[in-house]
């Protein structure tokens, strides 16, 4: 199919939004078009029979006291300036001003895993503070943990509408970067005080970001910063990128636990 086959949908509410997406098979979804701009460039992502540009959507809803909502049209430059912890230090750290500027939280959460580096930088901080995914598809909308949204993200396409979750007590965000014009993560780690307990979370670890659980289990048993990154020594097996080797990742993930949890307790 050539891109001028490719029929273009310009949504002005959610509901027309959801109606064009229908079951998503051969939709191309365009929200910031930050990543997909650079794959059909370079012929990494072939047209589809219609692409569903959600500028004029109306998803850019950012507010709540209690009960944050967060719009998948959110740009990560309002995020990142909406004090929003952790999220807000995730979203000033991606990247550069520009990317900033038309990237977007549903973008980012979706973002597949690259060919040489991870991304989806939002992925860990979500999953930090406990967020729920609200998205739609042919059968319909649901809300859903965003775990559950990750883990089959990209068998069972959906679109993303907002996400929503309890505001922390405290929260920090750490990253490990390798500078480059648009400043990569190697990795990052997110953690979260809520009503549960502390939720820690990494980035880059794997093709998409995951909860520390053995380094929960250990601060809810009472453990110390340094003992609690210590037991992520083993749970995690992270792959070689063109960023960095996975024994390096292995290397300095206790270390940014460590000082990501110190944060926490110093928020």
């Amino acid at each position: 199919m050539r891109a001028s086959d490719t029929e273009v949908v310009f949504p002005t509410s959610a509901a027309e939004a959801i109606q064009a997406f229908g079951d998503g098979r051969d939709v191309t979804v365009f929200a910031g078009g930050t990543i997909l701009m650079a794959a059909r460039a370079y012929g990494r992502f072939p047209p589809t029979a219609r692409t569903l540009m959600l500028d004029r959507a109306g998803l850019d809803e950012l507010g709540g006291d209690g009960t944050v909502v967060i719009g998948a049209m959110t740009r990560l430059s309002t995020l990142a300036g909406s004090g929003l912890e952790p999220l807000a230090s995730a979203a000033a750290d991606v990247a550069d001003v520009e990317i900033r500027a038309q990237a977007t939280l549903g973008g980012n959460l979706c973002a597949p895993p690259g060919l040489e580096s991870p991304r989806g930088d939002l992925q860990a901080p979500l999953l930090a503070v406990g967020a729920r995914v609200s998205s739609a598809a042919a059968g319909g909308e649901q809300t859903e943990p965003v775990e559950e949204f990750l883990a089959r993200a990209l068998e069972d396409p959906r679109l993303v509408l907002a996400v929503e979750f309890e505001r922390p007590r405290r929260a920090s965000y750490l990253s490990q970067r390798r500078p480059h014009t648009h400043s990569y993560a190697v990795m990052s780690v997110a953690c979260a005080e809520t009503s549960d307990g502390v939720r820690v979370a990494a980035g880059g670890i794997g093709p998409k970001a995951s909860r520390l659980e053995a380094v929960e289990r250990a601060l809810a048993n009472g453990a110390a910063p340094e003992e609690a990154a210590a037991a992520a020594e083993g749970a995690v097996q992270p792959a070689d990128d063109a960023l960095a080797s996975g024994w390096y990742r292995s290397a300095v993930l206790p270390t940014l636990i460590r000082r990501a949890l110190e944060h926490l307790q110093g928020a």
